[in-house]
């Protein structure tokens, strides 16, 4: 009897877990399903299956954007890191390629770039088929297990098919270890007045530059960072481009440096430096330095979900300006957000500009420059809109919110704030806008749907400075289902933040105690 009884307890313990099991995968596909149906974005790039961070590689040549990404094909959470990769004509429609760069005895494939090497310096290939050439950290993990701080070094691959297959060079690593534990994320440009390459990477919380004739054999030069600029956190993904001053024929370096922790509103964010480049060490604009040891508000963006934003080589547009792309997550909970057969995105490329602001500092902007007229199925126009308590400017029967580019400008405003609310039926809303009084910024994602899987997601508000002193205010911005990216007084101040609602949001009102403000040129158009 007692055998009997455990054995019917052993049959009954099996059922309940066969069951169990079926309604668990029951559930997860019904998830896998939700991402796809509510959460997986319309036109920003995201991976068909697990984890994705940092952009990597990214090059334009012969018509084609080339992004490649930090990807685990094995699981929707960071893990051993691969190069993903993805291709475009238009910066919204993406075909995601096989994996192109595989872990090696080396290590993991962490963050780096990629050069299109025109003059075949490398000699990897031939002026008529120039090879592309990616610098990568290699992450050795056993290494790092044993407490060494040898662990990241800097590799090189070469592609002789326009970037779809790589060939590693058997003289890895091109840069070995100094002794340093977080030493990572080359970033590589070519340096027209020297003829020679330089390399960009992250050292602890510092940068380190070198040079090189060949992307083979690098020396040291010099280093940047000791006592300037933010560093609550680990420096990261750094990046250097020359720029002019808009309306000017004057040029400026602008150095990019990622860090995490320490961003404006917590946890990961970008910050910039501006000054001189000699070639061999980058100088910081003493006004601008000035500056931010006075007052720290020098990111390319303010909202908590742009991080580790490199621009692409081989690109530049007529005004010489550079195009510039980042990870549409924050570390404080990229792991845990509700998306399980793939989690993050891109946002949208971006192109970055630099001029002198009205307290005559140097600041960049940031342009949406995607090539939208050729995708647009739908446009919305609106005139001068009178403002007084809640105006809805747009509905679900007018234009879908969840694949939509609005552009709109407020005139005459008064002290007060001026809150636009995304909203669905079922009473979740996401709220951003400005508040002129204060003369700042502001995204609220608090009641925006599924909130809870991270305290650090919707503590308080996000907000960013206004540097313009104006009373009209221009305003773009960029809906998809999933995120918002705000760019305010054409790309002087940047907001860029994710959401998870339970249904789409389908109504965009404006709510103002103002009286005497007004709407006009409003654009609302609908994406494919």
């Amino acid at each position: 009897m007692k055998n009997w009884s455990s054995c019917s307890i052993l049959l009954i313990s099996i059922l309940i877990s066969l069951i169990s099991c079926k309604y668990s995968n029951e559930a997860q596909m019904k998830n896998k399903t939700q991402d796809e149906i509510l959460y997986r974005p319309n036109f920003h790039f995201s991976p068909r299956n697990n984890w994705m961070n940092d952009p990597n590689g990214m090059f334009f040549y012969k018509g084609n954007y080339h992004l490649y990404f930090q990807h685990n094909p094995y699981s929707n959470v960071w893990g051993p890191m691969h190069w993903g990769h993805a291709i475009s004509k238009d910066l919204i429609n993406w075909e995601e390629q096989p994996i192109a760069i595989f872990p090696d005895d080396l290590g993991t494939i962490f963050s780096g770039s990629s050069v299109v090497d025109l003059k075949n310096t490398s000699g990897f290939g031939s002026i008529e088929n120039p090879p592309i050439v990616a610098i990568y950290t290699n992450h050795n993990t056993q290494k790092e297990k044993e407490g060494s701080k040898l662990f990241q070094s800097q590799s090189i691959a070469y592609s002789l098919d326009e970037g779809k297959t790589w060939t590693k060079y058997k003289g890895n690593p091109v840069i070995e270890n100094p002794g340093i534990r977080d030493f990572r994320d080359p970033k590589v440009i070519w340096f027209e007045k020297g003829k020679k390459w330089i390399l960009i990477l992250a050292a602890s919380q510092i940068t380190k530059f070198y040079q090189s004739k060949d992307l083979k054999n690098w020396e040291y030069m010099s280093s940047f960072g000791e006592g300037i600029g933010n560093h609550d956190g680990v420096w990261e993904c750094p990046d250097l481009f020359e720029l002019y001053v808009e309306g000017t024929s004057k040029s400026k370096w602008v150095h990019i440096v990622s860090i995490n922790p320490g961003g404006p509103n917590g946890g990961s964010a970008t910050q910039y430096f501006v000054g001189d480049f000699d070639g061999e060490r980058f100088i910081i604009d003493p006004d601008f330095e000035l500056q931010m040891k006075k007052e720290h508000n020098f990111w390319t963006d303010f909202g908590k979900d742009n991080y580790a934003g490199v621009t692409y080589n081989n690109w530049r547009s007529k005004r010489l300006g550079v195009l510039y792309q980042g990870w549409m997550s924050n570390w404080q909970y990229a792991n845990v957000v509700p998306t399980l057969k793939w989690r993050s995105a891109m946002t949208i490329p971006r192109e970055i500009s630099l001029y002198l602001s009205q307290d005559s500092i140097y600041r960049i902007r940031s342009k949406d420059i995607t090539h939208y007229k050729e995708s647009f199925i739908k446009k919305v126009e609106k005139e001068n809109i009178s403002l007084n308590k809640t105006k809805i400017l747009l509905n679900k029967d007018e234009l879908d919110l969840t694949k939509a580019k609005i552009e709109l400008e407020i005139n005459n405003m008064e002290e007060v704030k001026y809150t636009f609310v995304a909203s669905n039926i079922k009473g979740e809303s996401l709220t951003f806008g400005y508040d002129h009084k204060e003369k700042q910024f502001f995204i609220d994602r608090s009641n925006s749907g599924v909130v809870e899987f991270s305290e650090n997601f919707a503590l308080k508000p996000s907000i960013a400075p206004r540097f313009r002193k104006d009373d009209n205010l221009k305003i773009n911005f960029i809906l998809d289902k999933t995120s918002v990216e705000l760019f305010y007084d054409e790309g002087e101040t940047v907001m860029t933040e994710i959401f998870f609602p339970s249904e789409p949001f389908e109504t965009l009102s404006l709510e103002t105690l103002a009286k005497k403000s007004s709407l006009k040129n409003l654009k609302f158009q609908e994406i494919k």
